[in-house]
């Protein structure tokens, strides 16, 4: 119930009973459980003068209390004087307690003195032991520090750098947290980051005598990796070579070297191999890598271990580019290329060696940029330098080095074919270098050929020179001895240097890993380029030499069309070879027939030249006395000596194709036919006499008799003779002095003089006819008979005539 609620009530129960009320009131004030405030309120608030009336309530009640309290006392105030007398009683036994007890403690006090001066030794005693206990305590924990710190130094002078580091790891982690409140331990930790730095700069400089170290004996590295891979593919073709000879395969250079000498070979290769198994070297062996595990590992243990990475590779870059820079004179040996490639091979098998035994300090990637931007270079270099060779042998030898280097470096992982590729290049200016060399040799067998049979006398002999060319003759077997080949001895030394320049053009095909088929299409490229170009220019300009006679161009004929027979045993050589039949789809074909029969042309038409140009030689001879009255009654001599000449040469056409020696018995009448008509009709003479007419007939007769002589066989009837028909006609209109019949007939398809041109018969009538000037067989004409030369000059005016209107048409 809340105190207001008390209020109200109390009022109710003061207006019931007052007494009660009050009663109730003082009883509440002295139980304590109500709140005293509402319980006086209730009092002052009820009535106006209550509180009065509650007071003498309340005072009676006091009065009561006092009342019992009184009571109590007086039950207990006879103890309580007991307890004070009894109090009294112990006050004197108090004191002399308090008397005994002073006494005794002065007396303890003296006893005392002595050994308080004992317990402050012992005091100071034990308060020196525990510092000496501490003492102790802190130097057992100093002293691991000490002793590691000392530890670090020993490190440090035995240069035991990595060790140094994980030393400082330990005191820094470990030891110095221990003791980090002491000065030493700070002077130490301020130590340490020199420390540090010191051990950097000295594994930085360990790493470039390093560096400076394999840059020099990067030669020696490459030298000894090439080496081992050298051996190691003596080996496999030594063994290849072997199963070869035991399955009863074909090899390359199989009808070159024989079998045993293969087995001699591969004795000598296994033995080799043997013997040098012992003395193989690795890339550990030529160089201490200790240095850059070193530097790697204390620049890993300092946290900067991309720094070292950075600088390592940027280093090796600046070697890399040092390493591909050639010497300018380097193609002019091979030793120049193979130091090239030593050093180059040497760089990288580095690299592979630091990226296989260490962890991202070179990484795949980077060594596939570095060597593509090396291969790059290198292509650059030897497609450079390798165009200045001129000498095929060193051609080869750098085609063997770049194959070495390839494999060597293949070995290793890193890609190569783009070398490969570049030999194929090489490839090209080697047959170019070759084709030079084969062209020297050319005109060498050229100028020492003497141009005549090879004549033999024994059977060793022609078995000598059918072993160096294949030429088949059942005929000239059947002869006795002597005899004589038909051709001359350039045909078969010219057959041998063709397959020796197949032997060295397969020699650079080889350790290029391409099928027998890209082999065998290689060498027949080469080797039609050879007969195409070199040969062919080679024959060509033989045949143009001022010095090379009829004879000799007789004997080149001979000796082509024994080369053409000669190119299918070619076709099966290169076919041996390769084991690649000619049957084959793809297989190329010689070109060496067509570049036989363009020498064969060129060489029949410079006999044609050449016998046109002695033709013309002899003409210059003739010394004709054009005013002579009558002929001399034989032939001049020039032409005599002309016949005669051409009598021996065509006996020597008699060994050339029927064809050519016709032709070029046709063609030197038709010129002989030719020169004489030129030679009557020439400008600069001015006048011709009867006689000389005669004269020149009688060599025309000659001419013709030897045209009916049949000097080279074959020719049908009269066809030789028809080259000296046109000088014959006009000879015999001139002689018969038949003009009624030749401006009769003119123009007749059945004229006895058909082949007189006017203008031929009237410049020749021209300079026989009389002038004022000069006189002329016609004066005793003109003396005896008018009519007759009057006759002439109607033969010129007509002839004239028809000369005007051939013109007209024309």
């Amino acid at each position: 119930m809340s105190a207001f609620g008390n209020s109200g009530a109390c009022g109710t129960m003061l207006e019931e009973d007052p007494d009660q009320t009050y009663e109730n009131v003082v009883a509440e004030i002295q139980s304590f459980e109500l709140p005293i405030e509402a319980t006086l309120r209730s009092v002052y608030d009820d009535q106006p003068n209550a509180h009065k009336k509650f007071m003498e309530k309340l005072d009676a009640c006091i009065r009561n209390h006092d009342k019992e309290i009184e009571k109590m006392c007086n039950f207990h105030h006879q103890g309580f004087v007991d307890a004070i007398t009894e109090l009294l009683k112990v006050r004197t036994d108090a004191e002399k307690l308090k008397v005994q007890v002073t006494d005794t403690n002065r007396k303890f006090q003296d006893a005392g003195k002595e050994v308080i001066v004992q317990t402050e030794d012992i005091i100071r005693c034990r308060i020196q032991q525990r510092n000496i206990t501490t003492v102790v305590e802190k130097l057992q924990l100093c002293l691991p520090v000490l002793e590691m710190y000392s530890k670090l130094k020993e490190q440090m002078s035995a240069k035991r750098y990595y060790s140094a580091l994980k030393t400082m790891e330990q005191l820094e982690n470990v030891y110095f947290p221990r003791v980090s409140q002491y000065r030493f331990c700070q002077l130490m930790i301020e130590n340490l980051p020199k420390l540090r730095e010191d051990i950097k700069e000295i594994s930085m400089s360990d790493l470039k005598d390093f560096l400076e170290s394999i840059r020099k004996h990067s030669d020696k590295i490459g030298e000894t990796a090439m080496k081992q891979a050298q051996q190691q593919k003596t080996f496999s073709v030594a063994l290849q070579k072997q199963n070869h000879i035991q399955l009863g395969k074909n090899m390359y250079f199989s009808d070159r070297i024989p079998e045993e000498r293969n087995e001699v070979e591969l004795k000598r290769a296994f033995e080799e191999e043997d013997e040098n198994e012992e003395e193989v070297l690795t890339v550990q062996d030529l160089v201490d890598f200790s240095p850059v595990y070193r530097c790697l590992h204390i620049y890993s243990v300092l946290g900067d271990e991309e720094t070292f990475e950075n600088y390592y590779r940027k280093q090796r870059k600046k070697q890399a580019r040092l390493v591909l820079q050639p010497q300018s004179n380097m193609h002019e040996t091979v030793d120049g290329y193979r130091r090239y490639f030593t050093q180059i091979v040497g760089f990288f098998v580095v690299e592979d060696h630091i990226l296989h035994v260490t962890q991202g300090l070179v990484t795949r990637a980077y060594t596939d940029e570095l060597w593509n931007m090396a291969l790059s270079k290198i292509i650059a270099v030897l497609r450079a330098h390798s165009s200045y060779c001129t000498d095929p042998d060193l051609v080869l030898e750098l085609k063997n080095l770049i194959v070495l280097f390839a494999d060597t470096l293949q070995g290793y992982g890193f890609p190569v074919n783009r070398l490969f590729d570049l030999l194929f290049e090489i490839r090209d200016q080697y047959n170019e270098t070759l084709l030079k060399k084969w062209a020297g040799v050319f005109r060498d067998i050229f100028e020492e050929d003497n141009y005549s049979p090879i004549p033999v006398v024994n059977e060793e002999e022609y078995k000598v020179v059918i072993s160096k060319f294949p030429f088949q003759d059942p005929d000239l077997e059947k002869q006795p001895f002597p005899k004589k080949f038909p051709m001359s001895q350039s045909v078969p030394h010219i057959y041998i240097q063709v397959k020796e320049f197949i032997y060295a053009s397969l020699k650079f095909s080889e350790s290029l890993h391409r099928s027998s088929t890209e082999i065998d299409d290689m060498l027949r490229k080469s080797t039609n380029l050879l007969l195409t170009r070199t040969l062919s220019s080679c024959l060509l300009n033989l045949i143009r030499k001022p010095h090379i006679g009829l004879t000799e161009l007789v004997q080149i004929i001979i000796n082509t069309a024994h080369l053409e027979q000669a190119c299918r045993y070619l076709e099966d050589f290169i076919t041996n070879i390769t084991n690649i039949s000619q049957e084959t789809v793809h297989t190329t074909r010689l070109y060496g027939l067509s570049t036989f029969k363009d020498a064969r042309h060129a060489a029949e038409g410079e006999i044609y030249t050449k016998l046109n140009q002695k033709i013309d030689e002899f003409v210059q001879l003739a010394d004709y006395d054009w005013t002579m009255s009558e002929p001399d009654g034989r032939a001049s001599g020039y032409l005599m000596d002309l016949i005669n000449f051409l009598r021996s040469i065509f006996q020597v056409f008699t060994h050339l194709p029927g064809k050519v020696a016709q032709t070029a018995c046709m063609s030197a009448c038709q010129h002989l036919s030719t020169s004489l008509m030129q030679m009557l009709l020439d400008s600069e003479l001015k006048q011709i006499s009867m006689g000389a007419v005669q004269q020149f007939n009688l060599d025309v007769i000659q001419c013709e008799l030897f045209a009916s002589s049949e000097p080279v066989p074959g020719f049908q009837g009269d066809t030789l003779q028809l080259a000296f028909i046109d000088l014959r006609q006009l000879l015999d209109l001139f002689m018969v002095w038949d003009w009624s019949t030749y401006l009769a007939d003119y123009g007749q398809p059945a004229s006895k003089y058909l082949r007189v041109n006017p203008n031929t018969a009237l410049t020749l009538l021209e300079k026989m006819k009389d002038t004022s000037k000069k006189n002329n067989i016609f004066a005793q004409f003109r003396k005896n008979d008018r009519d007759k030369q009057k006759l002439i000059e109607t033969v010129v005016k007509q002839l004239r005539s028809l000369v005007n209107g051939m013109s007209q048409h024309t």
